[in-house]
């Protein structure tokens, strides 16, 4: 399936690895132009090979970012799309205090926000779209990570909210709601268990579809589809791709 997304570029934060490097692949391989905002310069073979630009930035900078998406207009004629996907489960809970907990929201909400602010304009010239990675912890809660729970509940809220502020624009926005996938920040996250290998067993004994974890390709997939015109009905919507994970939480079988 043609999804149209040829020549059109797409800013995708934290896009050099994860998930984000994931959707970078899939958005390249698709013909768009990916544009990734990060801290990290990915590896510079994996750049030339998807043919990804890369900005290094400071996403909490509002100043930052917003140099860096005019470095953007001043290289292309437009912008189609973002991708709010940079963050990570920082745990900082009840115990870290206020100060940590609004640091946290800076590295894991604001940015998301500054985004959008910034390309509100090109966005509504492309008649473009915005997807924001959201995570089912929002919905589920964890123990020991307000402030990211925090962030990510309210991404969900403002994937609605934006929805509504853009219908008159015909610009989209949707939320994909990840759950278990083995990203390289997982895996060291499980590897601070005392056991991590059972660990990764029981929780894959918990997603229904597949008894396996989701994977980085998935979610990329869902996302190039959420981009495209090919979803062009779809806006304000949470979508997902969990094998079932976050609503099959009854007993099967």
């Amino acid at each position: 399936m043609d999804l149209h997304l040829t020549g059109k570029v797409v800013i995708v934060t934290g896009g050099g690895s994860g998930i984000g490097a994931g959707i970078t692949e899939v958005l390249a391989a698709e013909g768009a132009v990916p544009v990734i905002f990060g801290r990290t310069a990915p590896d510079a073979g994996w750049l030339s090979r998807t043919g990804a630009e890369f900005v290094q930035v400071e996403l909490s900078d509002d100043d930052a970012c917003r140099t860096a998406v005019q470095g953007v207009r001043d290289r292309h004629p437009g912008i189609y799309g973002l991708v709010n996907n940079a963050g990570a489960n920082d745990g900082v809970g009840l115990d870290r205090g206020p100060g940590a907990f609004r640091d946290s929201l800076d590295q894991n909400l604001v940015h998301y926000y500054t985004m959008v602010h910034l390309l509100a304009d090109d966005l509504r010239r492309s008649r473009g779209a915005i997807v924001n990675i959201g995570s089912k912890t929002a919905l589920t809660g964890q123990g020991g990570t307000s402030a990211y729970i925090a962030a990510k509940a309210a991404i969900l809220g403002l994937t609605r909210e934006w929805a509504v502020e853009f219908l008159p624009d015909l610009v989209r926005v949707n939320a994909i709601v990840v759950a278990e996938v083995m990203t390289p920040l997982y895996r060291r996250w499980l590897n601070t268990l005392p056991d991590p290998a059972a660990a990764e067993a029981e929780i894959t004994e918990r997603i229904p579809l597949g008894k396996r974890m989701t994977t980085a390709d998935e979610i990329a997939d869902t996302c190039a589809f959420l981009l495209s015109d090919r979803s062009s009905h779809t806006t304000g919507q949470w979508i997902f791709p969990d094998g079932g994970y976050t609503h099959l939480d009854r007993r099967i079988g």
